[in-house]
């Protein structure tokens, strides 16, 4: 698969979200970091919940498993919809400090990252540790409804009919506004039907039966820009690190999935059905010199101020969909209910 393929289907993927997100990060970071670091959490907690579903989507769409060393190469996408539940979320019932205030007359409730369109986001007054009021911030505005997640991958099948999935990006810098991306994965799927049934499976049940699983990791990596706000100085404690030149967002999705899947072969025609258990892990951290306000003329330098390690899916899902063979050519669709629904389409090659 040539590297601008690879560079196409990422950037899609990525860039509506990652072309937004600095100013965003920027708002957030205007606070000390324990609360910056539930702000964060709160906000991009659909993102967290939307990428690790989408990771966990696409690794097959049919029980059927390849015939010794017959491949499929597939490229495809998932868009995973925010329930109405996580659109938003009270700045006032996620443990901010004294430190961080809501502004009277801002509304409370406040958009996340694929919150409602044109929601007003609430602004937040910061004060210091006397009492002072030294700024004020208005939290980001929703970025998507959708949270879009790439898919690909090489299957290849194996004896005993058994098909191993490995998924791979190598790291690519898409730009410097959007950032870079890799991706790794390794998935198996076993049609146990034909076990039952010793290779004649199919004269004798309307359908296959097969189990897999996959695993990816997918990591992130978006350079950043904080700037200490307005004209003010360090702190005599932070005057020796004024060097933001190495700011950035890292993240690593770690997605889980095991499924059950049901297909019937008709013609060129696939149906499938599939349930699963799928889980997904979030690791995501600012790293580098941060500014943050803490006087009317001073700001403090925190280093790496962020990290968040958290279990974000954790439940069932339930697949159906389909595959259309055309001689070479595939095409792959299907749709995910679960807590966060979300539809998968790809294209691929092989037999």
């Amino acid at each position: 698969m040539k590297k601008s393929l690879i560079i196409t289907v990422t950037t899609i993927c990525v860039l509506n979200l990652s072309a937004k997100a600095q100013d965003g990060i920027s708002q957030l970071l205007k606070s000390a970091p324990g609360d910056a670091n539930k702000l964060l959490n709160a906000y991009a907690d659909p993102l967290f919940k939307g990428f690790g579903t989408g990771l966990n989507n696409g690794w097959t769409n049919t029980a059927k498993t390849k015939g010794l060393l017959r491949f499929d190469l597939r490229i495809s996408a998932s868009g995973v919809f925010v329930p109405t539940a996580d659109k938003s979320f009270d700045v006032t019932k996620i443990g901010l400090s004294s430190n961080t205030r809501l502004k009277a007359g801002s509304p409370a409730f406040t958009p996340t990252i694929g919150g409602e369109k044109g929601a007003t986001p609430a602004t937040l007054e910061l004060y210091s540790d006397n009492g002072l009021k030294v700024d004020e911030f208005t939290l980001p505005k929703r970025v998507t409804p959708v949270v879009p997640a790439p898919q690909l991958q090489l299957t290849v099948g194996l004896i005993k009919h058994t098909d191993v999935t490995l998924r791979f990006i190598p790291k690519t810098k898409l730009s410097d506004n959007v950032g870079s991306v890799g991706m790794v994965g390794f998935g198996l799927k076993h049609n146990i039907m034909e076990d039952i049934f010793g290779g004649v499976g199919g004269k004798l049940v309307p359908f296959d039966l097969a189990l897999a699983a996959g695993y990816t990791r997918f990591n992130y990596m978006l350079p950043l820009e904080v700037r200490p706000s307005g004209n003010r100085l360090p702190e005599p404690a932070s005057a020796g690190k004024t060097d933001f030149s190495n700011q950035r967002l890292e993240g690593h999705f770690n997605g889980f999935n095991l499924q059950a899947l049901f297909s019937k072969k008709l013609s060129v025609f696939t149906p499938f059905a599939a349930v699963g258990y799928n889980t997904a892990k979030t690791n995501v951290g600012l790293l580098g010199n941060f500014p943050v306000t803490s006087g009317l003329a001073t700001y403090t330098v925190y280093t790496d101020p962020i990290s968040i390690n958290k279990t974000s899916i954790n439940d069932v899902k339930v697949d159906v969909g389909f595959q259309l063979q055309l001689g070479f050519f595939n095409f792959y669709t299907s749709g995910s209910l679960a807590k966060y629904k979300s539809v998968n389409a790809g294209i691929g090659f092989g037999w």
